[in-house]
């Protein structure tokens, strides 16, 4: 049977599967050998009761940048599935302009939705959040 495994070894039609099998405890060593300062990801830490969430509720972030670089810290609020409501006024035109292009790609990659409410105002919200209506004066623009 010798020559017979070893004509398949060389031929590739090896049947033998390796299965190399950790414990959480070896797991830990090796992420703690690596100077991380956060634990492994675990299955247990993934569970989230729905009733936890519903007591959190929604939370609206109102938000006036002066900068382009403020349009970071909103797309960091709409990656963590919080809505957000724009005020641009405060910005100038061509600035503003940067900052909705930036905000629509942020929406755009989180399958969520942006709005202008007013001259100024829009609204950016993630996949989970619907925005029903329209505002008359907008729709004229």
């Amino acid at each position: 049977m010798g020559v017979m495994n070893k004509l398949m070894g060389f031929l590739g039609l090896d049947n033998e599967e390796y299965v190399e099998e950790t414990t959480v405890e070896e797991e830990r060593e090796e992420y703690d050998s690596g100077n991380k300062k956060q634990q492994p990801f675990s299955r247990a830490n993934n569970v989230v009761p729905f009733q936890a969430r519903e007591k959190e509720g929604i939370r609206l972030i109102l938000c006036e940048p002066r900068h382009y670089s403020d349009a970071q810290d909103i797309a960091d609020n709409l990656r963590h599935r919080r809505p957000v409501v724009v005020n641009l006024h405060r910005v100038e035109k061509d600035q503003a302009k940067r900052i909705i292009d930036f905000l629509s790609g942020t929406v755009y990659a989180l399958n969520g939705d942006i709005q202008k409410v007013g001259d100024t105002i829009f609204v950016c919200t993630p996949d989970h959040v619907d925005i029903q209506g329209t505002i008359s004066s907008v729709m004229e623009e």
